[in-house]
């Protein structure tokens, strides 16, 4: 089990709100330069564009398979004993190289586009429930209740489960706390034998009857003569659901608060011009992904970014930083959708660990928002709505538990 670095030795946050959106920190450390380092957590912290891009791509220099890791997220009891073929996030090319095949298989052009029509469908059913002009809770209407139901489809799992999947993923992604770490890695074992027993009896099910689902692509795919077990498809589909649920829904729901208190008149735009809705999805994910970041592990001494590194120190890069950094993005703590190069944002990272689910999630949020401007004309918040409380920790940062508004 890698050491877990604590977020709170990085950067220690007032509030919850603070840590929703602090841009303030990111503006002071981008202007202190590429590369800072952080004493409490013993970790060097990369926020300029270029730097955190050449951290993500260097694996010569930048190491994934590191001691120490910011990521509390787990799919295994023992991540030591994850198969290689599932582990190949923590794993450099070319060791990485099987797994990421196999999983990217799941994930063809031709795949996203068999799933439009479901994806949509879903979208559109969601959308169809809210009611004009009453006051609606956005995140349990639709930003939770979306990807758990797109992931379970896609997966091939029955739709009465997708309660259970939701909140064992709720588990898999509680932010690492010091204070509590036994109970929540308790906790995080549970859930993670409840998803085996619950879904072994499903892939031999699949096995004798394959179907049109990720699943079952799963189960044909093939790289070097090598298929997946149903051990290692248990751990894969498990990785697969929990980013495909918990960092998608943090999203929709930061989509729709940037809807209602970043710029007032989008929603009106959008509906004028809903051929503005694929770059809008691309400024969502550039300004409104605020704890975006990945760990990397000094392979060999460098000073590629600037500085003495040596050998087994561990570089922090700040995605969402890098995303603030004005040397890339004109005026970059303003929400706006007509960037000509917004696309350029490293939220899904960069280079050999590129996000594959990268395009599912941009499609889901661009069915939501087309399903939304067809069927409403107008957005408004609550005016009694206070953002402290109504958040809560993730692995994600600081996601919204709900977000009340109207749309008539």
């Amino acid at each position: 089990m890698k050491e877990i670095i604590s977020l709170q030795d990085i950067k220690h946050f007032d509030s919850r709100s603070e840590q929703f959106q602090p841009l303030e920190w990111y503006k002071s450390m981008l202007e202190s330069g590429s590369i800072s380092y952080n004493e409490n957590s013993d970790t060097w912290n990369a926020f300029k564009y270029d730097a955190v891009k050449t951290v993500l791509s260097d694996y010569e220099h930048f190491s994934s398979e590191g001691d120490r890791t910011t990521i509390s997220v787990k799919f295994s009891e023992d991540d030591k004993q994850m198969n290689s073929k599932v582990n190949f996030l923590k794993m450099d090319p070319p060791h990485n190289r099987k797994g990421r095949s196999l999983l990217a298989s799941a994930f063809t052009p031709r795949s996203l586009e068999n799933w439009k029509p479901r994806i949509n469908q879903i979208a559109e059913n969601l959308i169809t429930q809210i009611e004009k002009g009453k006051t609606e809770d956005i995140v349990a209407a639709l930003a939770n209740p979306m990807p758990a139901m797109v992931m379970s489809d896609l997966l091939g799992i029955p739709k009465p489960d997708v309660i259970k999947f939701k909140k064992w993923v709720d588990i898999l992604f509680l932010p690492y706390d010091k204070s509590k770490k036994d109970v929540i890695d308790n906790q995080k074992n549970q859930a993670i034998k409840e998803f085996f027993t619950y879904l072994q009896p499903v892939i031999i099910e699949k096995r004798q009857q394959l179907q049109d689902d990720i699943i079952s692509d799963l189960i044909r795919a093939e790289v070097d003569g090598e298929r997946l077990t149903d051990f290692e498809i248990i751990e894969m589909t498990m990785a697969i659901l929990g980013a495909g649920v918990e960092t998608t829904s943090h999203m929709i729901s930061t989509s729709f608060y940037a809807l209602l208190y970043d710029d007032n008149e989008l929603f009106s735009e959008l509906k004028a011009h809903p051929e503005y809705i694929d770059r809008t999805v691309e400024e969502m994910l550039r300004y409104r992904f605020h704890m975006s970041r990945r760990d990397r592990t000094v392979k060999k001494d460098n000073n590629i970014l600037g500085v003495e590194l040596k050998k087994g120190d561990v570089v922090v890069a700040w995605m969402s930083a890098a995303n603030m950094d004005e040397e890339m993005f004109e005026e970059p703590f303003q929400l706006n959708i007509h960037r000509k190069n917004n696309k350029k944002h490293l939220t899904f990272g960069n280079g050999p660990h590129f996000c594959l689910g990268a395009p599912l999630a941009r499609l889901e949020l661009k069915l939501i928002l087309e399903n939304l401007v067809k069927r409403f004309s107008k957005i408004e918040p609550i005016e009694s709505f206070e953002l402290e409380p109504n958040l809560t920790d993730s692995a994600t940062g600081q996601t919204l538990t709900s977000l009340p508004l109207k749309l008539s």
